[in-house]
């Protein structure tokens, strides 16, 4: 009796893992398409509304989910405190972005770029810079959408075939 409570807490577990990193492998495609209507958004608020960056993330930072609110928020909040600049904010709060999603280290290093050369140019060369990121953005959703349709079931069957594989071996 006892060992089939461990039988049933081992295929739990690993079900649950697989279904974990098939929701990792799902939310990707997901969290590029809001970051990329984001930067849309930026590019508006910068080219047609004249606003300073600062307030720009902060009108583009209210609507969103985290952890992406936060991400523009934060830095709206450290360029309003005076002691960052656009870049140094940007940075910071890249890496805490880096660890709170499922970007990887291509879409990181998009954003790094871009934020590199946030605020140091006139509107038309920073919305050239917004469309060049836009257009990195795009090739790297394609990618995580194809890694999507091909690994996200094998994430789960994986999850709950392990643990029929440990529960026999343990048998």
């Amino acid at each position: 009796m006892l060992s089939w409570f461990g039988a049933i807490a081992i295929l739990s577990a690993t079900t649950i893992f697989g279904f974990e990193w098939a929701k990792r492998v799902r939310e990707r495609p997901k969290r590029l398409r809001e970051l990329k209507v984001t930067l849309q958004a930026l590019e508006a608020e910068i080219m047609y509304g004249s606003t300073p960056l600062s307030e720009a993330f902060q009108h583009i930072g209210k609507p969103l989910k985290e952890p992406l609110a936060s991400f523009f928020l934060t830095i709206s909040d450290l360029l309003n405190g005076g002691e960052h600049t656009v870049q140094e904010a940007w940075e910071c709060q890249l890496e805490i972005l880096a660890k709170e999603t499922s970007f990887k280290s291509g879409e990181i290093e998009v954003l790094r770029q871009f934020g590199s050369t946030l605020g140091r140019h006139d509107k038309e060369h920073q919305q050239k810079q917004i469309q060049l990121t836009l257009a990195h953005l795009n090739r790297e959703e394609k990618e995580a959408r194809d890694i999507q349709e091909r690994y996200e079931k094998m994430c789960k069957s994986l999850g709950v075939l392990m643990g029929l594989l440990i529960v026999i071996l343990l048998m």
